[in-house]
């Protein structure tokens, strides 16, 4: 289990868990809270486009998120400009009186791929008004440096588009940015197995974030569940250092020295 002293570190607050969970797409809100529990996260994301607090839209799911004691983070979701993206954050801070934001600049429609440019500009005016923002980018390494330079510290790169559920498609941005980029960096978008959420975790990834994979299982609550465990198992493997890859086989029982036997004549 994750302790203290392995807690996820973003602007100065500490998490224990390291799997951050979306509220959308569940049947029922009763489902998204078995999904909640079962997942053992400290923050939850929600888009403040899908429903409206202050118009008492939706009380069971805004009663679930209160009673489940994580920290919301809001997010921008569906905004196509920065300046859609400023005024979204601002009215999510005065709703949930919380500066926390997942940024989300969409550049293109097929595919749900930010739009760096707009990116880049919302961070930065966001940065500068005190809020704590967390941006959903690609894999690229000088946005994500420029992000990081504009003040952002923490980052979450896609695995893959959104829903896709293909998991880490380019293994070489990935492990660049972990090589180049002193932040935490938290995959956001496109897993579809724990399995593909270990892999991250195991390259050193500092947390997962998703929703569909879960949200659309057949028993969510399991799949958070499993999801879970497998972000705990990575991160352990990590810590713990996998072994090198080699070309050729390599005895896991040495021979050199031991004694052989010989049947008689």
């Amino acid at each position: 289990m994750n302790t203290r002293n392995d807690a996820l570190v973003l602007y100065g607050e500490a998490f224990t868990s390291r799997f951050l969970l979306g509220t959308a797409l569940y049947p029922s809100p009763r489902v998204m809270q078995e999904a909640i529990a079962a997942a053992g996260c400290d923050m939850l994301t929600l888009g403040l486009r899908r429903q409206n607090p202050a118009g008492g839209d939706g009380d069971a799911f805004w009663q679930i998120l209160r009673e489940s004691g994580c920290r919301l983070l809001p997010n921008t979701a569906g905004c196509r400009s920065a300046r859609e993206a400023i005024t979204l954050a601002e009215m999510s801070r005065e709703l949930f009186d919380t500066p926390w934001i997942k940024l989300e600049v969409i550049g293109d429609d097929y595919n749900l791929q930010p739009d760096p440019f707009g990116l880049l500009e919302a961070a930065r005016e966001l940065i500068d008004q005190g809020f704590k923002v967390l941006p959903y980018c690609t894999d690229d390494l000088v946005l994500c440096q420029r992000l990081h330079e504009a003040g952002c510290q923490a980052l979450m790169p896609w695995g893959a588009p959104i829903g896709t559920g293909r998991g880490l498609m380019n293994r070489y941005a990935l492990r660049t940015l972990r090589e180049r980029l002193d932040v935490p960096l938290i995959i956001d978008a496109g897993l579809g197995a724990p399995s593909q959420a270990a892999e991250a975790m195991e390259m050193g990834f500092d947390g997962v974030l998703l929703n569909t994979a879960v949200a659309r299982a057949r028993r969510p609550a399991q799949m958070a569940g499993a999801f879970a465990r497998a972000i705990e198992a990575g991160r352990e493997a990590h810590r713990a250092g996998l072994m090198e890859q080699r070309q050729t086989a390599s005895p896991s029982t040495p021979t050199l020295g031991q004694p052989f036997w010989h049947s008689k004549p």
